[in-house]
């Protein structure tokens, strides 16, 4: 049902726009009453809206061919509706045509006939040839480009939100697996401690049970005892044992930092330190552990040879931590950038012992800092957090993507913008030195004209004439010419600056010269 609805609406606004390029082309032609240009522009119409959906191609030549259907009559009439059909069916070919080889190839070959045929062929060459190529640039191309700048910006908008949703999806994926794993390594870290404490209090339970000096009824009590941790033991490890399978840590439970930063320098990092967890409950401070781990590990990778500060402090309420790097001497190691990875998992530690976590550029370097309460619970997991956690890790691969997909909708709108502007600035010099040669070709000396004689022959005046005629001539104050005459053009020695051109004419009759004037506009 919406498909048929979206194909009538189709309809309707093609039917709308025939009617209104139909009316332009009437109102156009009731002033030249020209019953050629009429048929042929409602022609036009017709046969570029008819084929504008389905052959878009097809439409934009038969919208430039109406630029070439009227012969030429710019100089005194420029045909409106010819640019307003070469507007839109300009228009919808770059938005409707996939690709752009066809519409380009098209455009191309009515240019190459029109507009040598603008400069030989019609009435006034120089001004019917600047109209044609101004009519091609601004009413065919411009609007052209602008259509296929909507299309690609369309087209990569959606390109790049759906590639966009895959990689968030990805990489949501990832993140979620970090934090998996970190919650294994924590549950691993539990069972490994509390399974060695109910184990040793099992093993007491069993002395106390056989040792001396007790009554039944406490042996019976340190059995139960003995037999209760064991099989808190074993329950323990049924329920969390399994995730050491996928994540068991590869260090010790109760690493000691000190060990730890004594390792890293023995490596070849470049620590300065400063710890103090001993106020830390054993959870803060396996965590503090973690940061400190990932941190050094994240140097050691991507800031080789770098100063490395270690900063960790308890107080009775929390534990600080602070792993702050240099820029690296050498820059970073080559290779693919960090995947942060290591950054999610233990965002997720610190989030899960109620701490935060800070990761990001410092001065050059790289900081990392948590702050983790000694009694608090799990911070929840909000979206703002997690939008701020993506933004201190660096922008995601979908963003990246994104922002290319804008870069190349600004280029492609700076190339509808900017071909145009360049074509009309080659154009305009064009006609410009076109205009200068011909106004100074064509300049008629006063003492010439005033040394010719009515009656001489036009092969007796030919080595005094200039090159060429003039071409910017008035357009009013001409007197009648005699009749039968051929009259020839030519300047009058006033700047081309001045709007009110002055011409002398010169008029020949069987090749004798019959009359000669001087007019200017506005000249009684």
């Amino acid at each position: 049902m919406r498909e048929v609805t979206k194909r009538r609406w189709r309809v309707v606004l093609d039917v709308l726009l025939a009617l209104f390029l139909a009316f332009t082309v009437v109102s156009d032609s009731v002033t030249t009453r020209s019953a050629w240009e009429l048929t042929g522009g409602l022609a036009v119409v017709a046969a570029s809206v008819a084929t504008a959906r389905r052959y878009p191609a097809v439409s934009l030549g038969i919208a430039l061919a109406g630029t070439l259907a009227v012969p030429f009559p710019y100089g005194d009439h420029v045909p409106v509706w010819t640019v307003f059909v070469l507007v839109a069916m300009s228009y919808l070919a770059g938005l409707r045509m996939k690709r752009a080889r066809p519409g380009v190839l098209t455009g191309a070959a009515v240019a190459l006939l029109g507009i040598p045929l603008s400069l030989l062929v019609a009435p006034d060459g120089l001004g019917d040839w600047a109209a044609m190529v101004a009519i091609l640039v601004f009413a065919g191309l411009s609007p052209w480009l602008l259509g296929r700048y909507v299309r690609v910006r369309g087209e990569l908008a959606r390109t790049g939100w759906r590639r966009a949703e895959e990689m968030e999806s990805r990489q949501r994926l990832v993140a979620d697996q970090a934090r998996l794993r970190e919650r294994a390594r924590i549950a691993s870290d539990m069972h490994d401690s509390l399974g060695h404490e109910l184990s040793l209090i099992a093993v007491r339970a069993a002395a106390l049970e056989v040792a001396g000096g007790l009554d039944e009824a406490q042996r019976g009590a340190a059995a139960q005892l003995r037999v209760s941790a064991a099989a808190a033991t074993d329950r323990l490890r049924e329920i969390i044992g399994v995730l050491r399978e996928d994540a068991a840590p590869v260090e010790p439970v109760q690493g000691d930092l000190g060990e730890l930063i004594a390792r890293a320098r023995a490596s070849g990092l470049l620590i300065e330190s400063t710890v103090d967890s001993e106020a830390a409950p054993p959870m803060v401070a396996r965590a503090a552990y973690r940061v400190v781990q990932e941190a050094l590990t994240n140097v050691a990778k991507h800031a080789p040879g770098a100063a490395v500060t270690v900063r960790v402090t308890s107080s009775a309420e929390l534990t600080e931590v602070s792993v702050v790097n240099a820029p690296p001497p050498a820059g970073p190691l080559p290779g693919a950038a960090s995947g942060h990875v290591g950054l999610i998992g233990l965002r997720e530690r610190v989030r899960l012992v109620g701490g935060t976590l800070r990761a990001g550029p410092h001065e050059g370097g790289f900081a990392v800092t948590a702050t983790l309460p000694h009694d608090a619970a799990p911070v929840e997991e909000t979206p703002e957090l997690r939008e701020a956690a993506d933004d201190e890790v660096g922008q995601s691969t979908s963003a990246q993507a994104l922002e290319l997909a804008r870069r190349d909708v600004r280029r492609s709108l700076l190339q509808a913008v900017a071909v145009p502007l360049a074509l009309f600035a080659v154009v305009l010099a064009v006609s410009g030195i076109a205009f200068l040669y011909q106004w100074n070709s064509s300049e008629l000396p006063g003492a010439v004209y005033e040394r010719l004689r009515i009656g001489q022959s036009r092969a007796e005046l030919a080595p005094q004439l200039p090159e060429h005629q003039r071409a910017a001539r008035p357009v009013r104050g001409e007197p009648p010419p005699p009749a039968g005459a051929v009259c020839e053009y030519y300047g009058s020695g006033r700047s081309w600056l001045c709007d009110d051109y002055a011409a002398y004419r010169l008029c020949f009759a069987d090749g004798k010269l019959v009359a000669k004037d001087w007019f200017a506009e506005g000249a009684s």
